[in-house]
């Protein structure tokens, strides 16, 4: 199993949710983050916005679904068909176990 963490635009998370949903991966936690790139923020006109407001979705999914997964949130989550700084980004982690708290079985 995989922990995917996205990172991407609150205007972008419900358009990456139902994709998710529809391709079969229902199970999501999503967490309303600040943040910066590697622009450091954005400036305008004199103010200097270096923490900016983002939506983290976090998935675990198996092992063999990783390229699919990614696919649909990249697709999802860019705006317009070239993209734009801020579009987001994908961190990927091994997970080594999962239980259900109500059930305590093991796995998805």
């Amino acid at each position: 199993m995989i922990m995917v963490k996205s990172v991407v635009r609150p205007e972008k998370v419900q358009d990456v949710m139902d994709a998710l949903l529809e391709a079969g991966f229902p199970a999501v936690t999503k967490v309303s983050v600040v943040g910066r790139g590697q622009q450091k923020g954005i400036k305008v006109g004199e103010v200097v916005y270096d923490e900016l407001p983002k939506e983290m979705l976090i998935n675990v999914i198996k092992k063999s679904d990783k390229d699919l997964v990614l696919k649909i949130i990249m697709k999802a989550a860019k705006t317009g068909d070239e993209g734009s700084f801020g579009d987001g980004k994908i961190f990927i982690s091994p997970v080594e176990e999962v239980y259900t708290v109500r059930t305590g079985v093991a796995g998805l």
